[in-house]
């Protein structure tokens, strides 16, 4: 594979469009995360009944927002392709038809969370201590829902359309303004914890200015909504929206696994939530190549250049594959240090490190068939993706660690383990469908408008 990678006489250039689409999208990412942790510190200093509540609200926000990240992806493939195949007009008409359907989705959805967000808060088995404060939390997240659905898919729009160091200005604005308005509002107003919440309303509210502003040039001056269009991006980003569900139902499956544990579940449970915030630190320039992979696979499509859509698909894996193994074995080396940050207890340290030590040595196999999964989405084969993580989660990893772990009693490093061998099987599936160049067959399908 290598050897007719180098043979490749356009290698140069697909490694420079990749590089140009990947280290924007992983700085967005970091910043993102950024967010995620102010939100997670500010919450902390209200006390751990508040810190507690934000983060079951904010699981329950991402939930109500995975109909925006379905249509996003489906997005993407669609524009990414029609942005590179001269088709103005059609292209214009699709960026329309997924800014109106992603609106009126977050309108809509908006909406249901307002209705259905005190039920939903007062259902779960959570301490009683936490649902009021959840409650309150949810209610503005409800508020502020469109403004993610509208910013989610510009920013889709924009790398799409070769614009992603706009999306990336616009990122680093929206993280500056949420995390001063985070201490701004939630100490100096009656708002108090409620502040981190409308923080994120009023800069992702901004943000979504700033990328109407930037997309008005590929805009039509009269919106202009297409059926078909809506249909086709429904039709390939909605198994992504299905995965974001399924792939969630199991992480639950392993907390409640992890519980069921007869000794140190509790310890158990800490050591896994430190673990995966270190692991989401390592998967982020992973899921930042991977949104890459869809661009550069979907513009290069829409060129009609298969074969170098294939082989950019490979390249972007093997830059994203280099970054994370870097990360991960300075990760690895400062295994105990790092998870002294996290917790003071030392039950809950080891355990992290041996995470640390079994999970994260197949982190750059996670990553190349992220990424690789990634230029498979750009060319609309979402529905291969699904199935393919579906069934390795479901099939090996839910059920291999019930088994391991609590059937045979190994314990939590069972569990470690099964994630591992789970991932290992969706490589090989991933792998095994990009290398079949199956879904190149299929790429070039019209679109309608």
């Amino acid at each position: 594979m290598l050897r007719n990678l180098a043979q490749n006489k356009n290698i140069k250039h697909l490694i420079v469009s990749s590089w140009s689409i990947s280290w924007p999208m992983t700085l967005i990412m970091f910043f993102m995360f950024l967010i995620g942790l102010a939100d997670v510190y500010v919450a902390g200093l209200f006390g751990k009944e508040v810190q507690a509540a934000y983060g079951f609200a904010s699981q329950l926000y991402f939930v109500f927002g995975i109909i925006g990240f379905a249509l996003t992806t489906g997005a993407v493939s669609v524009v990414s392709r029609l942005h590179t195949s001269h088709h103005q007009e059609s292209l214009h008409t699709a960026v329309d038809s997924s800014l109106i359907s992603s609106t009126l989705s977050g309108i809509a959805l908006s909406l249901l969370a307002l209705i259905f967000s005190s039920g939903l808060v007062r259902a779960f088995d959570v301490p009683a201590a936490l649902k009021g404060p959840a409650l309150s939390l949810m209610r503005f997240y409800s508020l502020g829902l469109v403004f993610s659905y509208i910013l989610v898919n510009t920013n889709g729009i924009l790398r799409a359309c070769g614009m992603i160091k706009k999306s990336l200005w616009t990122m680093v604005i929206v993280c500056l303004l949420n995390i001063w308005l985070n201490f701004t509002l939630s100490f100096g107003t009656t708002l108090r914890f409620q502040g981190i919440v409308v923080a994120t309303i009023i800069s992702t509210g901004i943000g979504c200015i700033l990328n109407l502003v930037f997309l008005k040039r590929i805009m039509l001056h009269r919106l202009k909504f297409s059926l078909p269009v809506t249909k086709k991006i429904v039709s390939i980003g909605w198994p992504a929206g299905m995965l974001q569900i399924l792939w969630q139902l199991a992480a639950l499956a392993l907390f409640l696994i992890i519980s069921a544990l007869p000794v140190n579940n509790v310890e158990t449970l800490a050591a896994f939530t430190n673990g995966l915030r270190i692991e989401a630190a390592i998967f982020l320039p992973a899921f930042a190549f991977n949104m890459a992979a869809a661009v550069v696979v979907g513009n290069l499509l829409g060129k009609k250049n298969k074969e170098d859509a294939f082989w950019a698909g490979i390249v972007t894996a093997l830059l994203g594959l280099t970054l994370v193994t870097i990360m991960t074995v300075a990760v690895m080396f400062n295994a105990r240090n790092i998870a002294g940050l996290l917790s003071n207890n030392e039950l809950v340290i080891n355990e992290c490190v041996r995470y640390i030590y079994i999970a994260l040595l197949f982190e750059p196999v996670m990553a190349w068939s992220v990424i690789l999964a990634g230029g498979l989405n750009g060319a609309g084969d979402t529905k291969s993706v699904m199935v393919i993580v579906a069934l390795c989660v479901w099939l090996v990893r839910v059920p291999l660690s019930y088994i391991l772990a609590l059937h045979f009693g190994i314990g939590p490093a069972a569990v470690w383990w099964a994630m591992n061998i789970s991932i290992s099987f969706q490589a090989i599936f991933i792998t095994g469908r990009y290398f079949s160049r199956k879904w190149l067959i299929h790429a070039h399908v019209e679109i309608p408008v």
